[in-house]
């Protein structure tokens, strides 16, 4: 029996390991293949092609280093199959800024406050408003109590002195803003004469204690109050609700969003050289519409247009120097030859290259420009950058605050940069490829060089620009910085190509780089600064073919514009910045072209040490010019997914001059020098 039992404990356990493998085995299976549902970790935020490696955020696509604009479009990543290119996912992003969370107190035009008005005064003051204030509060403001401030609003000035041309008493815009449910709040605005009233008259309409004109005309501001914001619904806010004031110096467009209120505060006189003055309004809250991320089309293509010194003002601005006649109004003309010209090339991309303010007394009031020096672009939808020059900020705003207003214009894709090193408007943007992988193909460099960099009378107060600034060490560094940033992709770009890298420096050899050759390196890069460098006037390379310095344009007619002195950049900056660090990649520099503005009547390239250096020649009626030298506009037509660089010249009178291939397929020999 007990021999019996231990046979029968034998078989059990000759049966259970097997047993108890296949269980452990088919519940390992089924955790495995059933109930496990894996995360997508971090790899799922990242788009890995064969091109680069490049980190982006879930539903958005970055073609800048700044973060998302309120408003902006959400660009997915949709794949080829959605049949719908990544760059024109138009979801809208809800906005970041809580209006709940805006000051009441202070005046901005480009807050998007959907907070409406309350009550509207009007103040003349012998003391000027802003010296009042730092001196002992606002002195100039009206008569107000605690209870008034609790239940309407503070008082807030809009810092626009509607006398500033007409005499020493400053006139003043009040306006009070509430977020209580309660208070009737403004729907409507009339400036009438004094002897007149609104029509029809209702108990909504409140006319201000003073008048409103700076002249001897009486003329009355009404405003009227009617609904509360409980009574209103959300689509009457939006086209009923006056949610802030302002004031346009000039006869131009208002800012983005505003409309002018007729008649004029103040109506203009070319013969003592007053500019009109108006009253301008904005309705609900009008984000304006941004840029699409930087693209290629399909075939491979990015045209750029610069736009070189315009010099608007706040009038509208006095031709120089051109044959043109009639031509009384050089701002106006100017952009309608801006409009022309767009047309014609129908440009991806459209630089300002600095001084698009005139300065020199006639900016005085920065924002009346800033609204209409971008017109001709902003209507037809095309992005744009800007960079500055000497003149910009000589006359009333800082950069810092034309930066700010730039970014509020419609397709606007400014950026005012880091703040620790010289200058404003220090930025790079990238252009991408049209297919899925949005590849990295060409980068832009936005660089300031500064206004001036010496005066003399210092000591008074005054200051007397001698000479001109120049681009500085810590920029320099910063532009390195960026440029190592850069990851190399394979070119050239082939957007239907997947190929194994491993080896591909292997199948190079020295000297065998050329546009055929797939290589690894940074993309081309194009740089925008005003004031030129001094090697732009430096002994050029010579064409090994022909024998000729590679220089082409007109560039003898005035002096040598760039500053005295320099930091280097040139040397320490662009010669150092390379397409590879590959010793097969020789002396290709990662950026191509700097191209400048600055110098209206000169308009060459010229290519030196590899580097090309161009000038965009002078566009506008309203800058300096010289009697048989049309205006003209640059234009970079760049091909074959960002490889082939070719640059040349549209006319005022549609004239195409001197193109040129300046990198890629027929450019000339790539420089060889040490």
């Amino acid at each position: 029996m007990a021999f019996s039992l231990f046979r029968f404990g034998r078989f059990l356990r000759s049966i259970f390991s097997p047993l108890a493998a296949f269980v452990v085995f088919s519940c390992l299976l089924t955790f495995v293949f059933v109930l496990y549902q894996p995360n997508a970790g971090p790899g799922a935020k990242q788009r890995v092609g064969w091109q680069s490696w490049e980190v982006v955020n879930e539903g958005t696509a970055s073609g800048s280093s700044t973060g998302g604009t309120a408003g902006s479009p959400v660009v997915g990543t949709p794949s080829q199959a959605d049949g719908v290119d990544w760059w024109n996912v138009t979801a809208v992003e809800k906005p970041t800024v809580d209006s709940a969370s805006l000051p009441l107190d202070v005046w901005d035009p480009l807050l998007p406050h959907d907070t409406g008005l309350s009550e509207i005064e009007i103040t003349r003051c012998f003391v000027d408003p802003w010296y009042a204030e730092s001196i002992a509060g606002d002195l100039c403001a009206p008569s107000s109590t605690k209870e008034d401030d609790a239940y309407k609003g503070k008082w807030v000035r809009i810092p626009r002195n509607l006398n500033m041309q007409s005499g020493l008493m400053s006139l003043n815009i009040y306006y009070r803003r509430t977020r209580r449910h309660d208070i009737p709040l403004i729907t409507d605005l009339r400036i009438l004469p004094a002897s007149e009233t609104p029509t029809p008259i209702s108990s909504g309409w409140h006319k201000v204690s003073h008048s409103i004109s700076p002249s001897g005309d009486k003329s009355f501001l009404w405003y009227k109050t009617e609904p509360t914001l409980a009574q209103l619904t959300a689509s009457q806010r939006q086209q009923q609700l006056v949610t802030e004031l302002d004031v346009l110096f000039g006869d131009d467009q208002p800012w983005y969003g505003f409309e002018k209120l007729e008649p004029p505060v103040l109506e203009g006189m070319a013969i003592i050289r007053r500019e009109s003055v108006w009253l301008t309004y904005r309705r609900g809250v009008h984000a304006p519409p941004r840029a699409p991320p930087l693209h290629f089309t399909h075939d491979g293509r990015f045209k750029i247009m610069q736009i070189a010194d315009l010099h608007y003002s706040v009038s509208a601005g006095t031709c120089r120097d051109t044959p043109l006649a009639p031509c009384s109004n050089s701002d106006n003309i100017t952009n309608t030859l801006l409009g022309r010209m767009l047309d014609a090339e129908r440009p991806d991309f459209v630089v300002f290259s600095g001084d698009q303010l005139n300065g020199q007394g006639s900016s005085w009031d920065a924002r009346s420009v800033l609204a209409k020096f971008s017109k001709a672009v902003t209507q037809r939808g095309i992005p744009w950058a800007a960079i500055f020059g000497n003149h910009d900020d000589e006359d009333g705003d800082s950069r810092e605050q034309q930066i700010k207003y730039m970014q509020g214009l419609p397709y606007s894709m400014v950026e005012a940069g880091p703040k620790d090193i010289h200058g404003v408007g220090n930025y790079v943007l990238k252009v991408k490829s049209a297919d899925a992988s949005m590849t990295h193909l060409l980068t832009l460099y936005f660089l300031d060089s500064g206004s001036y960099s010496k005066g003399f009378l210092n000591w008074f107060g005054f200051f007397v620009p001698t000479e001109y600034d120049w681009i500085h060490q810590d920029q320099i560094n910063w532009f390195l910085q960026e440029s190592s940033s850069i990851d190399p992709i394979e070119r050239p770009f082939s957007p239907d190509t997947a190929k194994d890298l491993g080896d591909i420096w292997k199948r190079q050899a020295v000297g065998q780089v050329t546009p055929d050759t797939r290589r690894l390196a940074k993309p081309n890069a194009l740089m925008f600064f005003h004031i030129p460098l001094q090697e732009s006037y430096a002994a050029a390379d010579t064409d090994p073919i022909s024998g000729k310095p590679l220089d082409v344009g007109m560039h003898d007619l005035e002096g040598q514009g760039s500053a005295k002195k320099q930091d280097g950049f040139f040397h320490k900056g662009l010669l150092q910045a390379m397409e590879s660090e590959h010793r097969a990649a020789g002396n290709a520099r990662e950026v191509k072209v700097a191209s400048n503005g600055h110098c209206h009547v000169t308009e060459n390239c010229r290519r030196v040490q590899g580097v090309w250096l161009c000038f965009g020649g002078g566009g506008s009626y309203s800058g300096y010019g010289k009697i048989g030298f049309d205006r003209r506009f640059r234009v970079y037509d760049v091909s074959d997914y960002g490889e082939t660089i070719r640059t040349y010249k549209r006319t005022e009178h549609d004239e195409i001059v001197d193109e040129m291939i300046l990198a890629g397929h027929g450019a000339p020999a790539v420089y060889e020098g040490p």
